[in-house]
């Protein structure tokens, strides 16, 4: 039988967790999850089993992810009447979902003597985030070192990656646990050098950006009208009218999805027009046989469609439903596709060539948050374009975090990213994570800027999370040698 704590200190570790999640974006107070982080700790270290830690680990992940995934409601809230009713059970089942993750993080770690047991908590729950974000096609959304996105030390990821920023993130706040004084001394240091390693890295100097011009379009449709047929014409001719505004540009790039119309010759035509000579990347969705698709489709200035590249990292249950023709007969199906039961999958990662823009990684609105996605590309990409439609996830939480997970992304690969974005933000972000130029969430308009220069791959770029999990086998094999030694 589990031991459960008590509801006084199972309340405890949600508050934890919710104060270790407010370094989440748009709050971004890291100190806060620093704290929440420790504060864990001392609740690991003093429980008598490794049941009761799993009890205290998942009420703490709930905790944390309830708070960092807020965001979780506003797409059930779109269609209230259909969907409503589902907004609690979401948010239950996400944020104890994904506490598993720490439940078992916890429990592993409490199978160590207490003396121990904080160095074995920053091993355990690093592997459990790394879990998280590749278990089940993963979701590493709000993983603990996100936090430091729009700090120096994010810079590190270059390095290290997202996971390598969590590693480091647990270490500064769970070695005073194990250690005081000489814990807080490596602590400090800690957090001094990746500050003054951010630093350096961002005082470096930047090539010169392209002299070529993209435009992104930000028609800030609603999405509770974005699907109303009798506003679709409204809609397209709103990004008709972006696109064909003042001089014109190199390249135009609509938002995810933006032309509520299916690809066909007559929509490409009147796409070409409006860009007035420029290359066209359009979200757009497409019908092949019976399968439907999230697509970005590539319009050459004489209206021809020279490209297509079809979304492969689809959202469970919101662009496709497991067994989805069975599921249908029941009445369930995947509430953000417009086609059928659900959005078919593309084939996976590929470069799109954009004429005078280079060649492409496309990424359409989920794929940005994982890195295992950009890695996938069969070769280096000049840039990262994302394509995205965040009017599904409010206006509070969820389309800050996209932003944030977008700017990780640049930096891990030392790639510049250009992000359009349906209800914003929309962005110019250099390879350093920097955003250059933004459309602020809610406003309508587009944003000329040159395309910002690519620096030369990244340790990340050329390894991957290869060294963060060699660091994470040489920590856990120490840890099982001072165990061994103490005869436990």
């Amino acid at each position: 039988m589990w031991r459960f704590p008590g509801w006084p200190k199972a309340g405890a570790a949600f508050g934890v967790g919710a104060v270790a999640a407010c370094g989440q974006a748009p709050l971004g107070f890291w100190w806060m999850t620093l704290l929440g982080l420790a504060a864990l700790a001392v609740m690991v270290v003093r429980v008598a089993c490794p049941r009761t830690a799993a009890w205290t680990g998942l009420f703490a992940g709930a905790g944390y992810f309830a708070l960092a995934m807020n965001w979780i409601i506003d797409p059930f809230l779109v269609d209230p009447v259909a969907w409503g009713w589902a907004a609690p059970f979401a948010v239950v089942f996400l944020s104890f979902g994904l506490a598993l993750f720490w439940a078992g993080a916890a429990a592993l770690a409490a199978f160590f003597p207490a003396t121990l047991r904080a160095a074995a908590l920053i091993v355990t729950l690093t592997c459990a985030e790394f879990l998280r974000g590749h278990v089940l096609t993963g979701f590493p959304w709000a993983l603990i070192g996100h936090v430091w996105v729009g700090w120096a030390p994010a810079q590190l990821a270059a390095w290290a990656g997202p996971n390598g920023l969590t590693l480091l993130t647990l270490a500064i706040a769970m070695l005073p646990v194990m250690s005081r004084w000489r814990g807080l001394i490596v602590s400090a240091l800690l957090l001094g050098a990746a500050f003054g390693g951010g630093m350096w890295r961002l005082a470096q100097p930047m090539p010169e950006d392209s002299a070529t011009i993209v435009r992104l379009i930000q028609p800030n449709a609603v999405q509770e009208m974005k699907w109303d047929p009798d506003r679709a014409a409204i809609l397209f001719q709103n990004g008709l009218d972006l696109s064909a505004a003042g001089e014109a540009p190199d390249l135009v790039v609509w938002p995810e999805t933006a032309v509520p119309y299916l690809l066909d010759p007559t929509v490409a035509a009147e796409i070409a027009i409006a860009a007035k000579g420029a290359t066209s990347a359009v979200g757009i969705q497409r019908l092949e046989g019976e399968r439907g698709y999230n697509s970005m489709a590539v319009i050459s200035p004489d209206g021809n469609v020279t490209d297509v590249y079809d979304k492969h990292h689809l959202v469970p249950f919101g662009e496709y439903v497991p067994l989805g023709d069975l599921m249908a007969r029941i009445g369930i199906t995947a509430f953000a596709s417009q086609l059928g039961n659900g959005y078919s999958a593309g084939p996976g990662a590929r470069l799109v060539n954009l004429g005078a823009a280079g060649n492409v990684l496309p990424l359409i609105c989920y794929e940005a948050v994982f890195p295992q996605d950009v890695a996938a590309a069969p070769s280096r990409p000049d840039w990262l374009l994302q394509i995205t439609n965040d009017a599904w996830f409010g206006t509070l939480t969820g389309p800050y975090q996209h932003l944030a997970q977008g700017r990780l992304r640049a930096i891990e690969q030392g790639l510049p990213l250009l992000r359009a974005a349906n209800t914003g933000v929309s962005a110019v972000i250099d390879a350093k994570g920097r955003i250059l130029h933004a459309l602020p969430l809610g406003q309508a308009g587009y944003l000329d800027a040159p395309l910002p220069a690519p620096l030369p791959p990244t340790l990340y770029a050329r390894y991957g999370e290869v060294p963060v999990l060699v660091v994470l086998a040489a920590l856990l094999g120490l840890l099982l040698v001072r165990l061994r030694k103490r005869g436990c």
